[in-house]
């Protein structure tokens, strides 16, 4: 048998588990916004398109 079986493969102390979410990870903060005002935005349309369907639909 070789001094270097697979089982010998060496392990790299260095490399740490992930904990957690990375910046890398992450939307960046500009485009988080834009999604928020849009889905606050499209929110508000639809409420006003409601608002106009049950204002027409009294009588």
């Amino acid at each position: 048998m070789s001094a270097t079986d697979a089982t010998d493969a060496p392990v790299n102390p260095a490399t740490r588990a992930r904990t957690g979410p990375n910046e890398e990870d992450r939307a960046p903060m500009t485009f988080t916004v834009r999604v928020f005002v849009y889905l606050v935005g499209v929110h508000f349309i639809a409420a006003f398109l409601f608002f106009l369907f049950y204002v027409a639909g009294a009588k």
